[in-house]
């Protein structure tokens, strides 16, 4: 549990009010603010993002972690969303930390949160450092969970998929927009730090994945893997590694 924790809302560019919380360091400021963006079907209470939040208060950083569109305590729904709209969601999280005067310098995101703040990190300016935890390369990675239900969507236009037992009805331009999305080139033009975590064991998101967002991207980056832990981070100390890692490593870039 953090103890300095938050509760806000902020509206998307949709006009959806998203869900989220302001963790901030027990100390009287807060050296910079990151934004963690959670995994797909996942929220902002998810073990991994609760924990390694807490690990980043206790390295001075302040959190704002959220639900994405249709997720969670989020507004909106689900099947109206797509890679696309969790990048617009990331920026709508920048753009209230903006305007708070808290703009952030650490972009973090979990699995294809991950991917999403790769994409849009580069719109950002204040940012200058991002990490990525167990990501995919490409958004297109996802279609693995919708083999099953690819036949149905392009027939009736939206499928029911399962994901973690938990079913969620994915429409076709969901489909379309992740075999549209294409990430290489834009890693190539992040120009910001990176920082690349994975576990090599990692059965949801293979570790390949990491290599080619390390290979894609430019100096300065760092790849570093999370031996032992499973793709969603369950053991705290995994998470509490993690968190470590990223504190010291991003300290370098938020001066």
């Amino acid at each position: 549990m953090i103890l300095n924790s938050e509760h806000i809302s902020f509206i998307n560019s949709q006009g959806s009010q998203l869900d989220a919380r302001l963790d901030r360091p027990e100390t009287p400021s807060v050296r910079a603010w990151a934004i963690f963006a959670h995994c797909f079907t996942c929220n902002k209470n998810f073990k991994a993002a609760a924990y390694i939040s807490q690990v980043l208060t206790e390295h001075g950083l302040g959190v704002l972690r959220f639900d994405f569109t249709g997720l969670g305590q989020s507004q909106g729904a689900f099947e109206e969303t797509n890679f696309s709209s969790n990048v617009t969601d990331i920026l709508s999280a920048v753009q209230y930390l903006s305007e708070s005067g808290q703009a952030p310098r650490l972009l973090v995101g979990h699995s294809l949160g991950g991917t999403a703040a790769l994409y849009a990190a580069g719109q950002v300016a204040s940012v200058s450092a991002v990490v990525t935890i167990g990501s995919p390369a490409e958004p297109r990675h996802l279609m693995r969970h919708l083999d099953g239900a690819k036949k149905e969507i392009e027939k009736e236009g939206i499928a029911q998929i399962m994901v973690d037992g938990r079913p969620f009805s994915v429409k076709k331009q969901f489909v379309q927009d992740l075999e549209q999305t294409t990430m290489a080139a834009r890693i190539s033009r992040l120009n910001k730090a990176l920082l690349v975590l994975h576990a090599p064991q990692d059965g949801t998101v293979g570790i390949e994945n990491a290599a080619a967002i390390f290979k894609a991207a430019r100096h300065p980056k760092s790849f570093v893997a999370l031996d032992r832990a499973d793709h969603l981070l369950s053991d705290k100390q995994d998470a509490a590694y993690a968190g470590n890692l990223i504190a010291a490593w991003a300290s370098r870039y938020l001066q």
